[in-house]
Protein backbone atom coordinates (compact mmCIF):
# COMPACT_ATOMS: atom_id res chain seq x y z
CA UNK A 1 0.00 0.00 0.00
CA UNK A 2 1.63 3.36 -0.71
CA UNK A 3 1.46 5.92 1.60
CA UNK A 4 -0.58 8.89 1.57
CA UNK A 5 0.61 12.00 0.36
CA UNK A 6 0.33 15.08 3.12
CA UNK A 7 0.05 17.89 0.90
CA UNK A 8 0.49 21.69 1.77
CA UNK A 9 -2.55 21.45 4.15
CA UNK A 10 -0.37 19.84 7.03
CA UNK A 11 1.64 22.77 7.43
CA UNK A 12 -1.73 25.20 7.32
CA UNK A 13 -3.14 23.01 9.59
CA UNK A 14 -0.32 22.60 12.24
CA UNK A 15 0.27 26.32 11.78
CA UNK A 16 -3.12 27.10 12.77
CA UNK A 17 -3.40 25.24 16.20
CA UNK A 18 -0.19 26.63 17.13
CA UNK A 19 -1.46 30.17 16.82
CA UNK A 20 -4.48 29.10 18.63
CA UNK A 21 -2.33 27.61 21.64
CA UNK A 22 -0.54 31.28 21.43
CA UNK A 23 -4.68 32.87 22.31
CA UNK A 24 -3.85 30.42 26.07
CA UNK A 25 -1.00 32.16 27.37
CA UNK A 26 -2.94 34.39 30.00
CA UNK A 27 -5.08 31.92 30.40
CA UNK A 28 -6.18 30.15 33.94
CA UNK A 29 -2.87 27.94 34.89
CA UNK A 30 -3.17 24.75 37.23
CA UNK A 31 -0.88 23.66 40.08
CA UNK A 32 0.84 21.65 37.55
CA UNK A 33 2.30 25.02 36.25
CA UNK A 34 3.95 25.46 39.59
CA UNK A 35 5.29 21.71 39.62
CA UNK A 36 7.18 22.04 36.55
CA UNK A 37 8.86 25.50 37.46
CA UNK A 38 9.90 23.65 40.65
CA UNK A 39 11.34 20.91 38.51
CA UNK A 40 12.82 23.75 36.18
CA UNK A 41 14.58 25.41 39.67
CA UNK A 42 15.20 21.43 41.22
CA UNK A 43 17.34 20.46 38.28
CA UNK A 44 19.59 23.68 37.25
CA UNK A 45 20.23 24.73 40.78
CA UNK A 46 20.77 21.77 42.30
CA UNK A 47 23.45 18.59 41.67
CA UNK A 48 21.97 15.53 40.53
CA UNK A 49 22.13 13.71 43.39
CA UNK A 50 19.66 15.82 45.17
CA UNK A 51 17.05 16.07 42.59
CA UNK A 52 15.00 12.99 43.55
CA UNK A 53 15.60 14.42 47.57
CA UNK A 54 14.83 17.59 47.08
CA UNK A 55 11.49 18.52 49.35
CA UNK A 56 11.12 22.44 49.75
CA UNK A 57 8.06 22.33 47.53
CA UNK A 58 5.15 19.36 48.12
CA UNK A 59 5.80 19.26 44.39
CA UNK A 60 8.49 16.89 44.50
CA UNK A 61 10.55 15.25 41.33
CA UNK A 62 8.62 12.10 40.49
CA UNK A 63 9.25 11.79 36.61
CA UNK A 64 11.97 9.16 35.17
CA UNK A 65 15.17 10.50 34.74
CA UNK A 66 14.72 11.35 31.37
CA UNK A 67 12.59 13.61 31.64
CA UNK A 68 14.29 15.55 34.49
CA UNK A 69 17.12 16.18 32.03
CA UNK A 70 14.30 17.70 29.90
CA UNK A 71 13.85 19.80 32.01
CA UNK A 72 17.37 20.68 32.81
CA UNK A 73 17.72 21.67 29.32
CA UNK A 74 14.55 23.46 29.30
CA UNK A 75 16.03 25.60 32.44
CA UNK A 76 18.77 26.65 30.41
CA UNK A 77 16.91 28.70 28.09
CA UNK A 78 14.45 29.21 30.84
CA UNK A 79 17.45 31.75 32.33
CA UNK A 80 17.09 34.07 29.75
CA UNK A 81 13.67 35.04 30.72
CA UNK A 82 13.43 35.12 34.40
CA UNK A 83 16.39 33.68 36.76
CA UNK A 84 13.94 33.75 39.56
CA UNK A 85 11.89 31.34 38.47
CA UNK A 86 14.59 28.64 38.81
CA UNK A 87 15.29 29.76 42.44
CA UNK A 88 14.13 26.55 44.43
CA UNK A 89 12.56 28.98 47.37
CA UNK A 90 10.15 30.76 45.01
CA UNK A 91 7.27 28.69 45.84
CA UNK A 92 4.03 29.39 43.72
CA UNK A 93 6.69 31.84 41.35
CA UNK A 94 4.71 32.99 37.92
CA UNK A 95 5.93 36.37 37.27
CA UNK A 96 5.18 37.32 33.40
CA UNK A 97 7.91 36.13 31.91
CA UNK A 98 7.95 32.88 33.92
CA UNK A 99 4.30 32.38 32.25
CA UNK A 100 5.43 33.20 28.90
CA UNK A 101 8.32 31.12 29.35
CA UNK A 102 6.63 27.70 30.19
CA UNK A 103 3.80 28.39 27.76
CA UNK A 104 6.11 28.94 25.05
CA UNK A 105 8.08 25.71 26.16
CA UNK A 106 5.16 23.25 25.46
CA UNK A 107 4.12 25.17 22.50
CA UNK A 108 7.60 24.89 20.75
CA UNK A 109 8.33 21.07 22.17
CA UNK A 110 5.01 20.28 20.57
CA UNK A 111 7.04 19.95 17.11
CA UNK A 112 7.27 16.61 18.04
CA UNK A 113 3.72 15.60 18.34
CA UNK A 114 3.10 16.94 14.92
CA UNK A 115 5.81 15.09 13.48
CA UNK A 116 4.12 11.90 15.05
CA UNK A 117 1.02 13.12 13.10
CA UNK A 118 2.38 13.84 10.00
CA UNK A 119 4.37 10.25 10.02
CA UNK A 120 0.94 8.65 11.43
CA UNK A 121 -0.75 10.50 8.77
CA UNK A 122 1.34 8.85 6.20
CA UNK A 123 0.67 5.30 7.77
CA UNK A 124 -3.43 5.35 6.57
CA UNK A 125 -5.42 3.48 4.21
CA UNK A 126 -6.13 5.26 1.50
CA UNK A 127 -10.09 5.68 0.58
CA UNK A 128 -10.83 5.08 -3.04
CA UNK A 129 -12.02 7.26 -5.36
CA UNK A 130 -11.14 10.60 -2.69
CA UNK A 131 -10.09 13.36 -4.44
CA UNK A 132 -11.57 15.98 -1.95
CA UNK A 133 -9.10 16.56 0.32
CA UNK A 134 -11.44 17.44 2.87
CA UNK A 135 -12.85 13.94 3.15
CA UNK A 136 -9.18 12.31 3.14
CA UNK A 137 -8.55 9.40 5.89
CA UNK A 138 -5.54 11.14 6.14
CA UNK A 139 -7.08 15.26 6.68
CA UNK A 140 -9.59 13.96 8.80
CA UNK A 141 -6.95 12.15 11.23
CA UNK A 142 -4.66 15.22 11.29
CA UNK A 143 -7.53 17.36 12.83
CA UNK A 144 -8.76 14.70 15.25
CA UNK A 145 -5.09 14.80 16.26
CA UNK A 146 -3.33 17.88 15.88
CA UNK A 147 -6.90 19.69 17.07
CA UNK A 148 -7.69 17.32 19.77
CA UNK A 149 -9.40 19.31 22.54
CA UNK A 150 -8.11 17.25 25.04
CA UNK A 151 -4.72 18.26 24.65
CA UNK A 152 -5.59 21.94 23.92
CA UNK A 153 -7.03 22.38 27.63
CA UNK A 154 -4.90 19.85 28.99
CA UNK A 155 -1.64 21.34 28.07
CA UNK A 156 -2.36 25.02 27.01
CA UNK A 157 -4.92 26.08 29.58
CA UNK A 158 -4.25 23.47 32.61
CA UNK A 159 -0.59 23.19 31.49
CA UNK A 160 1.47 19.95 31.35
CA UNK A 161 3.86 18.52 28.69
CA UNK A 162 1.68 15.60 27.24
CA UNK A 163 2.02 16.71 23.30
CA UNK A 164 5.58 16.68 23.66
CA UNK A 165 5.25 12.51 25.56
CA UNK A 166 2.49 11.99 23.29
CA UNK A 167 4.66 12.95 19.94
CA UNK A 168 7.37 9.79 21.19
CA UNK A 169 4.17 7.12 21.61
CA UNK A 170 2.34 8.00 18.03
CA UNK A 171 5.89 8.10 16.26
CA UNK A 172 6.73 4.83 17.81
CA UNK A 173 3.27 3.53 16.77
CA UNK A 174 3.98 4.50 13.21
CA UNK A 175 7.30 3.23 12.69
CA UNK A 176 5.48 -0.03 13.82
CA UNK A 177 2.87 0.72 11.41
CA UNK A 178 5.98 1.34 8.64
CA UNK A 179 7.49 -1.92 9.82
CA UNK A 180 10.30 -0.43 11.66
CA UNK A 181 10.10 -2.41 14.49
CA UNK A 182 13.99 -1.40 15.68
CA UNK A 183 12.80 2.63 15.67
CA UNK A 184 9.71 2.21 17.11
CA UNK A 185 11.02 0.14 20.23
CA UNK A 186 13.74 2.51 20.46
CA UNK A 187 11.04 5.52 21.21
CA UNK A 188 8.80 4.31 23.16
CA UNK A 189 11.59 3.13 25.61
CA UNK A 190 12.85 6.66 25.71
CA UNK A 191 9.39 7.23 26.18
CA UNK A 192 9.05 4.95 29.45
CA UNK A 193 12.05 7.43 30.42
CA UNK A 194 10.24 10.38 29.86
CA UNK A 195 6.85 9.30 32.02
CA UNK A 196 6.57 5.59 33.29
CA UNK A 197 2.62 6.11 33.12
CA UNK A 198 3.27 4.83 29.59
CA UNK A 199 3.49 1.38 31.18
CA UNK A 200 0.13 1.41 30.83
CA UNK A 201 1.14 0.07 26.90
CA UNK A 202 4.14 -1.71 27.50
CA UNK A 203 2.25 -5.32 27.40
CA UNK A 204 1.13 -4.81 23.96
CA UNK A 205 4.88 -3.51 23.07
CA UNK A 206 6.54 -6.25 24.51
CA UNK A 207 4.26 -9.07 23.45
CA UNK A 208 3.97 -7.66 19.89
CA UNK A 209 7.78 -6.96 19.52
CA UNK A 210 8.71 -11.06 20.96
CA UNK A 211 5.50 -12.40 18.74
CA UNK A 212 6.08 -10.52 15.60
CA UNK A 213 9.74 -9.47 15.13
CA UNK A 214 11.67 -12.38 17.22
CA UNK A 215 10.09 -14.50 15.53
CA UNK A 216 10.43 -14.18 12.07
CA UNK A 217 7.65 -17.07 10.26
CA UNK A 218 4.01 -18.09 11.21
CA UNK A 219 2.88 -21.60 10.11
CA UNK A 220 0.19 -22.05 7.58
CA UNK A 221 -3.04 -21.75 9.92
CA UNK A 222 -1.48 -18.51 11.29
CA UNK A 223 0.09 -20.05 14.87
CA UNK A 224 3.46 -19.70 15.68
CA UNK A 225 6.43 -21.22 14.26
CA UNK A 226 8.68 -22.10 17.21
CA UNK A 227 11.82 -22.75 14.91
CA UNK A 228 11.57 -19.17 13.40
CA UNK A 229 13.09 -17.86 16.72
CA UNK A 230 15.80 -15.37 16.14
CA UNK A 231 17.94 -14.82 19.28
CA UNK A 232 19.57 -12.24 17.54
CA UNK A 233 16.74 -10.24 17.04
CA UNK A 234 15.74 -10.74 21.13
CA UNK A 235 19.14 -9.41 21.62
CA UNK A 236 19.21 -6.34 19.63
CA UNK A 237 15.66 -5.48 21.23
CA UNK A 238 17.14 -5.95 24.86
CA UNK A 239 20.04 -4.15 23.81
CA UNK A 240 17.87 -1.25 22.69
CA UNK A 241 16.05 -1.28 25.83
CA UNK A 242 18.56 -1.67 28.32
CA UNK A 243 20.70 1.11 26.75
CA UNK A 244 17.99 3.85 26.93
CA UNK A 245 17.35 2.64 30.71
CA UNK A 246 21.02 2.56 31.60
CA UNK A 247 21.58 6.27 30.34
CA UNK A 248 18.25 7.33 32.23
CA UNK A 249 18.75 5.03 35.67
CA UNK A 250 22.69 4.80 35.71
CA UNK A 251 23.56 7.47 36.89
CA UNK A 252 21.35 7.35 40.03
CA UNK A 253 22.60 3.41 40.01
CA UNK A 254 26.13 5.06 40.46
CA UNK A 255 25.27 7.02 43.35
CA UNK A 256 23.28 4.34 45.03
CA UNK A 257 19.76 6.31 45.02
CA UNK A 258 17.91 3.58 42.65
CA UNK A 259 15.45 2.81 45.90
CA UNK A 260 14.73 6.77 46.50
CA UNK A 261 13.83 7.08 42.60
CA UNK A 262 11.90 4.85 42.24
CA UNK A 263 9.68 5.38 46.02
CA UNK A 264 8.82 8.74 43.91
CA UNK A 265 7.79 7.50 40.86
CA UNK A 266 5.53 4.83 42.49
CA UNK A 267 4.06 7.00 45.55
CA UNK A 268 1.76 3.59 46.26
CA UNK A 269 0.27 5.73 49.61
CA UNK A 270 -1.71 7.96 47.16
CA UNK A 271 -5.33 7.16 47.26
CA UNK A 272 -6.94 4.68 45.13
CA UNK A 273 -8.45 7.81 43.44
CA UNK A 274 -6.78 10.93 42.23
CA UNK A 275 -8.40 13.98 43.64
CA UNK A 276 -10.59 14.24 40.22
CA UNK A 277 -12.05 10.75 39.71
CA UNK A 278 -11.07 9.49 36.89
CA UNK A 279 -14.43 8.00 35.10
CA UNK A 280 -13.13 4.30 36.07
CA UNK A 281 -14.94 1.03 37.44
CA UNK A 282 -13.19 2.44 40.89
CA UNK A 283 -15.43 5.97 40.24
CA UNK A 284 -18.40 3.55 40.37
CA UNK A 285 -17.57 1.32 42.99
CA UNK A 286 -16.89 4.68 45.32
CA UNK A 287 -20.33 5.63 44.30
CA UNK A 288 -22.07 2.38 45.02
CA UNK A 289 -19.80 2.87 48.53
CA UNK A 290 -21.60 6.37 49.25
CA UNK A 291 -24.67 5.22 48.18
CA UNK A 292 -24.90 2.09 50.01
CA UNK A 293 -23.48 4.05 52.52
CA UNK A 294 -26.01 6.37 52.68
CA UNK A 295 -28.36 4.00 52.61
CA UNK A 296 -27.34 2.19 56.01
CA UNK A 297 -27.37 5.32 57.80
CA UNK A 298 -31.30 6.07 56.93
CA UNK A 299 -32.24 2.40 57.51
CA UNK A 300 -30.38 2.74 60.73
CA UNK A 301 -28.34 -0.29 59.98
CA UNK A 302 -25.39 1.79 60.32
CA UNK A 303 -24.27 4.83 62.63
CA UNK A 304 -22.64 7.67 61.09
CA UNK A 305 -20.26 8.13 63.47
CA UNK A 306 -18.69 4.56 62.74
CA UNK A 307 -18.01 5.23 59.37
CA UNK A 308 -14.58 6.52 57.96
CA UNK A 309 -14.54 9.90 57.13
CA UNK A 310 -14.25 10.87 53.28
CA UNK A 311 -10.94 12.22 51.80
CA UNK A 312 -11.16 11.93 48.55
CA UNK A 313 -12.23 15.55 48.26
CA UNK A 314 -8.88 17.07 48.99
CA UNK A 315 -6.69 18.15 46.52
CA UNK A 316 -3.50 16.33 47.68
CA UNK A 317 -4.92 12.41 47.56
CA UNK A 318 -4.00 9.68 50.39
CA UNK A 319 -4.68 6.61 51.39
CA UNK A 320 -8.88 6.26 51.50
CA UNK A 321 -10.56 3.69 53.53
CA UNK A 322 -14.29 2.72 52.12
CA UNK A 323 -17.31 2.71 54.31
CA UNK A 324 -19.59 -0.29 53.28
CA UNK A 325 -17.87 -1.79 50.44
CA UNK A 326 -14.20 -3.73 51.02
CA UNK A 327 -11.51 -1.20 50.42
CA UNK A 328 -8.96 -1.89 47.51
CA UNK A 329 -5.82 -2.04 47.46
CA UNK A 330 -2.79 -1.41 45.11
CA UNK A 331 -2.64 -5.21 44.95
CA UNK A 332 -5.93 -5.64 44.03
CA UNK A 333 -6.07 -3.21 41.46
CA UNK A 334 -2.97 -5.00 39.86
CA UNK A 335 -4.79 -7.96 39.67
CA UNK A 336 -7.83 -6.58 37.95
CA UNK A 337 -5.35 -5.00 35.57
CA UNK A 338 -3.57 -8.00 34.31
CA UNK A 339 -6.50 -10.17 34.36
CA UNK A 340 -8.26 -7.83 31.88
CA UNK A 341 -5.65 -7.23 29.53
CA UNK A 342 -4.57 -10.84 29.42
CA UNK A 343 -7.30 -11.43 26.85
CA UNK A 344 -5.55 -8.53 24.21
CA UNK A 345 -2.22 -9.59 24.46
CA UNK A 346 -3.03 -13.50 24.32
CA UNK A 347 -4.87 -12.80 20.97
CA UNK A 348 -1.42 -10.54 19.44
CA UNK A 349 0.40 -13.61 21.00
CA UNK A 350 -1.88 -16.28 19.00
CA UNK A 351 -2.72 -14.67 16.06
CA UNK A 352 -0.78 -11.10 15.57
CA UNK A 353 -2.98 -9.74 12.64
CA UNK A 354 0.36 -6.94 11.85
CA UNK A 355 0.62 -3.70 13.39
CA UNK A 356 -3.16 -2.58 13.46
CA UNK A 357 -3.80 -5.45 15.52
CA UNK A 358 -1.04 -4.15 17.88
CA UNK A 359 -2.99 -0.87 18.00
CA UNK A 360 -6.08 -2.50 19.21
CA UNK A 361 -4.16 -4.14 22.05
CA UNK A 362 -2.59 -1.28 22.92
CA UNK A 363 -5.66 0.18 23.40
CA UNK A 364 -7.25 -1.74 25.32
CA UNK A 365 -4.37 -2.05 27.46
CA UNK A 366 -4.51 1.55 27.81
CA UNK A 367 -8.37 1.26 28.66
CA UNK A 368 -7.68 -2.07 30.80
CA UNK A 369 -4.97 0.22 33.01
CA UNK A 370 -7.53 3.13 32.99
CA UNK A 371 -10.12 1.19 33.77
CA UNK A 372 -8.90 -0.92 36.68
CA UNK A 373 -5.23 1.17 37.88
CA UNK A 374 -4.09 2.16 40.79
CA UNK A 375 -4.49 6.36 41.02
CA UNK A 376 -5.30 7.32 37.67
CA UNK A 377 -5.73 10.04 36.90
CA UNK A 378 -8.27 11.54 34.59
CA UNK A 379 -5.81 13.02 32.00
CA UNK A 380 -4.89 9.07 31.07
CA UNK A 381 -7.97 8.64 28.69
CA UNK A 382 -5.97 10.43 26.63
CA UNK A 383 -3.60 7.86 25.92
CA UNK A 384 -6.44 5.44 24.55
CA UNK A 385 -8.23 8.63 22.54
CA UNK A 386 -5.23 9.31 20.39
CA UNK A 387 -4.11 6.53 18.95
CA UNK A 388 -7.58 5.30 18.12
CA UNK A 389 -8.18 7.72 16.20
CA UNK A 390 -6.26 6.29 13.53
CA UNK A 391 -8.47 3.33 13.45
CA UNK A 392 -11.56 5.51 13.40
CA UNK A 393 -10.58 7.12 10.10
CA UNK A 394 -10.41 3.36 8.83
CA UNK A 395 -13.05 1.70 10.51
CA UNK A 396 -16.46 2.60 10.46
CA UNK A 397 -16.91 0.12 13.79
CA UNK A 398 -13.76 1.68 15.22
CA UNK A 399 -15.29 5.65 14.37
CA UNK A 400 -18.31 4.62 16.30
CA UNK A 401 -16.65 3.72 19.40
CA UNK A 402 -14.17 6.54 18.81
CA UNK A 403 -16.88 9.13 19.02
CA UNK A 404 -18.66 7.66 22.03
CA UNK A 405 -14.72 7.51 23.98
CA UNK A 406 -13.53 10.58 22.65
CA UNK A 407 -16.97 12.43 23.91
CA UNK A 408 -17.24 11.20 27.18
CA UNK A 409 -13.37 11.42 27.82
CA UNK A 410 -12.77 14.50 26.95
CA UNK A 411 -16.31 15.69 28.93
CA UNK A 412 -14.54 14.58 31.86
CA UNK A 413 -11.80 17.12 31.92
CA UNK A 414 -14.11 19.61 32.29
CA UNK A 415 -13.48 19.67 36.05
CA UNK A 416 -9.88 20.75 35.44
CA UNK A 417 -10.48 23.80 33.91
CA UNK A 418 -13.35 25.47 36.59
CA UNK A 419 -12.28 28.99 36.52
CA UNK A 420 -15.38 31.07 35.45
CA UNK A 421 -13.28 32.92 32.29
CA UNK A 422 -12.07 29.30 30.75
CA UNK A 423 -15.68 28.14 31.21
CA UNK A 424 -16.74 29.77 27.45
CA UNK A 425 -13.45 28.34 25.77
CA UNK A 426 -13.57 25.22 26.92
CA UNK A 427 -17.41 24.98 25.61
CA UNK A 428 -16.19 26.18 22.50
CA UNK A 429 -13.23 24.12 21.70
CA UNK A 430 -15.55 21.03 22.97
CA UNK A 431 -17.99 21.77 20.62
CA UNK A 432 -15.70 22.16 17.93
CA UNK A 433 -14.16 19.23 18.30
CA UNK A 434 -17.64 16.94 18.38
CA UNK A 435 -19.41 18.42 15.69
CA UNK A 436 -16.04 18.25 13.55
CA UNK A 437 -15.64 14.70 14.48
CA UNK A 438 -19.01 13.58 13.70
CA UNK A 439 -19.77 15.22 10.86
CA UNK A 440 -16.13 14.17 9.24
CA UNK A 441 -16.37 10.38 10.34
CA UNK A 442 -20.00 10.02 9.24
CA UNK A 443 -19.09 11.67 5.65
CA UNK A 444 -15.99 9.06 5.45
CA UNK A 445 -17.94 6.41 6.71
CA UNK A 446 -21.30 7.47 3.92
CA UNK A 447 -22.24 4.51 2.78
CA UNK A 448 -21.81 2.09 5.42
CA UNK A 449 -24.38 2.44 7.89
CA UNK A 450 -25.04 4.56 10.88
CA UNK A 451 -21.77 5.32 13.28
CA UNK A 452 -24.02 5.12 16.24
CA UNK A 453 -27.07 2.82 17.95
CA UNK A 454 -29.78 5.18 19.43
CA UNK A 455 -29.10 4.22 22.60
CA UNK A 456 -25.43 5.45 22.42
CA UNK A 457 -26.83 8.46 20.94
CA UNK A 458 -29.15 9.25 23.45
CA UNK A 459 -26.24 8.50 25.95
CA UNK A 460 -24.42 11.02 24.27
CA UNK A 461 -26.72 13.66 24.48
CA UNK A 462 -27.59 13.08 27.96
CA UNK A 463 -23.92 14.96 28.54
CA UNK A 464 -25.80 17.75 27.94
CA UNK A 465 -27.92 17.64 30.60
CA UNK A 466 -25.04 16.77 32.74
CA UNK A 467 -23.13 20.33 31.28
CA UNK A 468 -26.08 22.32 32.26
CA UNK A 469 -26.51 20.88 35.58
CA UNK A 470 -22.84 21.01 36.89
CA UNK A 471 -21.64 24.40 34.93
CA UNK A 472 -24.86 26.47 34.91
CA UNK A 473 -27.74 25.20 37.84
CA UNK A 474 -24.88 23.77 39.92
CA UNK A 475 -23.13 27.59 40.51
CA UNK A 476 -26.44 29.36 41.20
CA UNK A 477 -27.76 26.45 43.72
CA UNK A 478 -27.43 26.12 47.48
CA UNK A 479 -25.67 22.77 46.91
CA UNK A 480 -22.51 24.89 45.94
CA UNK A 481 -21.66 25.48 49.97
CA UNK A 482 -23.01 22.23 51.04
CA UNK A 483 -22.15 19.53 48.39
CA UNK A 484 -19.53 20.92 46.50
CA UNK A 485 -18.25 17.83 45.24
CA UNK A 486 -21.17 16.83 43.64
CA UNK A 487 -20.68 18.30 40.11
CA UNK A 488 -17.22 16.00 40.38
CA UNK A 489 -19.37 12.59 41.28
CA UNK A 490 -22.06 13.02 38.74
CA UNK A 491 -19.46 13.98 35.62
CA UNK A 492 -17.29 11.12 36.80
CA UNK A 493 -19.85 8.69 37.43
CA UNK A 494 -21.58 9.26 34.40
CA UNK A 495 -18.88 9.53 32.03
CA UNK A 496 -17.63 6.07 33.73
CA UNK A 497 -20.37 4.39 32.28
CA UNK A 498 -19.35 5.53 28.74
CA UNK A 499 -15.67 4.46 29.22
CA UNK A 500 -16.66 1.19 30.11
CA UNK A 501 -18.92 0.39 27.72
CA UNK A 502 -16.04 1.59 25.03
CA UNK A 503 -14.12 -0.77 26.92
CA UNK A 504 -16.18 -3.65 25.88
CA UNK A 505 -17.13 -2.61 22.53
CA UNK A 506 -13.51 -2.44 21.76
CA UNK A 507 -13.03 -5.90 23.31
CA UNK A 508 -16.04 -7.03 21.49
CA UNK A 509 -14.45 -5.63 17.67
CA UNK A 510 -11.09 -8.07 19.04
CA UNK A 511 -13.13 -11.09 19.37
CA UNK A 512 -15.23 -10.82 16.62
CA UNK A 513 -11.83 -10.41 14.49
CA UNK A 514 -10.72 -13.78 16.05
CA UNK A 515 -13.85 -15.15 14.76
CA UNK A 516 -12.73 -14.70 11.35
CA UNK A 517 -10.12 -17.21 10.27
CA UNK A 518 -12.69 -19.90 11.53
CA UNK A 519 -15.12 -19.11 9.58
CA UNK A 520 -12.63 -19.16 6.61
Amino acid sequence: MAAPVVDGWFPALALGVSLLKCLFINAYHSTDFEVHRNWLAITHSLPVSRWYHENTSEWTLDYPPLFAWFEFGLSHVAQHFDRNMLVVENLNYDSPMTVLFQRLSVIFTDVVFIFAVRECCRCVQKQKGSRDVLNRPSFVLAVLLLWNFGLLIVDHIHFQYNGFLFGFLLLSVAKHLQSQHLQGALLFAVLLNLKHIYLYVAPAYGIYLLRSYCFTQDNKDGSISWRSFSPLRLITLGSIVTSVCALSFGPFIAMGQLPQVLSRLFPFKRGLCHAYWAPNIWALYNMLDKSLAILGVRLKLLEEAGLPRASMTGGLVQEFQHSVLPSVSPSITLICTLLSILPAVASIWRRPRGARGFLRCLLLCALASFMFGWHVHEKAILIAILPLSILAVESREDAGIFLVLSTTGHYSLFPLIFTPAELPIKVGLMLMFVIYSFTALRKLHSGQGTLLHPLESVYLLGLVVVAIACEIIFPLSPWQQKLPFLPLLLTSVYCSVGVCYSFLRLYVSLLRQEEKPKQL
